[in-house]
């Protein structure tokens, strides 16, 4: 398990953040094939995709596409500078695919949340999720790009099918090197915001209920993210497993705290 808390040191913004980021292979892959992205800004989790740890590189490149967005100003345009991260992503998993034919069929999801001053820009692609803790009420933020989201849509299953359903695993919307655009969206944050970003792994092994507990009553994030590990791997740890933790906090309060970003 890999857990820890990043810190920066800067001025003149608005918010802080105090981030922590877990991962774990599970109990059942050979390979850890997520990767995940922290900083002072941006935050992400891209799940790989594909054969003979081909799905490694996928994320790999994804992350490596997003992580200049945490250097320099704050982007003025959240939106397009994360489209064309995702894009650049694309790219350069369609140039891997090209010089090495055995990745061909290698893919990732991503989500990735992007703050500026008070609010947050989402990208998404795939069934990794976002979801927000405000005034004790846990909500996701992102839609599951997959089969059985589209079958509960149309009344077919019931959500508490879905973790035994045999296309479970069916994941609609990839970056993949072909064409595909991230839904985007922005919200505002507000101080005492919690986020938690996560690869599937997470929630296909543990019930809602409980994972909204461990992000609700664990204020430590490093502990949280670890402890939200630990839930997924007691419920069988059948994928890979990594979660990120975002806290929005006041700036006059980070100055007693270790383990903040300040953007």
């Amino acid at each position: 398990m890999d857990a820890r808390v990043l810190n920066l040191a800067s001025s003149l913004i608005m918010v802080d953040l105090r981030i922590a980021a877990s991962t774990h292979p599970g109990l059942i892959r050979e390979h850890n094939e997520d990767a995940y992205v922290t900083g002072k800004r941006l935050v992400a989790v891209a799940d790989g995709v594909g054969g003979e740890a081909a799905g490694e590189v996928a994320s790999a490149l994804t992350a490596a596409a997003l992580e200049p967005l945490n250097k320099g100003r704050p982007p003025r345009q959240p939106m397009e500078v994360l489209r064309s991260a995702v894009e650049t992503a694309s790219r350069d998993i369609k140039r891997s695919i090209v010089n090495n034919p055995e990745q061909h069929g290698m893919a990732t999801t991503v989500t990735a949340l992007l703050f500026t001053d008070d609010e947050v820009t989402i990208a998404h692609i795939g069934d990794s999720r976002a979801y927000l803790l405000r005034d004790g009420e846990f909500t996701q933020l992102t839609r599951d790009d997959t089969y059985v989201q589209v079958l509960i849509e149309q009344g077919s299953i019931e959500e508490a099918e879905v973790r035994t359903h045999p296309y479970r695993s069916m994941v609609t919307r990839v970056v993949s090197g072909q064409p595909v655009e991230a839904k985007l969206s922005t919200r505002p944050v507000a101080v005492g915001d919690r986020y938690l970003v996560c690869s599937d792994g997470l929630p296909d092994a543990a019930d809602a209920d409980d994972i909204a507990t461990i992000v609700r009553q664990i204020d430590d994030p490093d502990e949280c993210t670890a402890q939200l590990v630990d839930l997924a791997l007691q419920g069988g740890g059948p994928d890979n497993i990594t979660t990120v933790i975002a806290d929005v906090v006041s700036p006059a309060k980070s100055t007693s705290f270790r383990g903040w970003f300040k953007r």
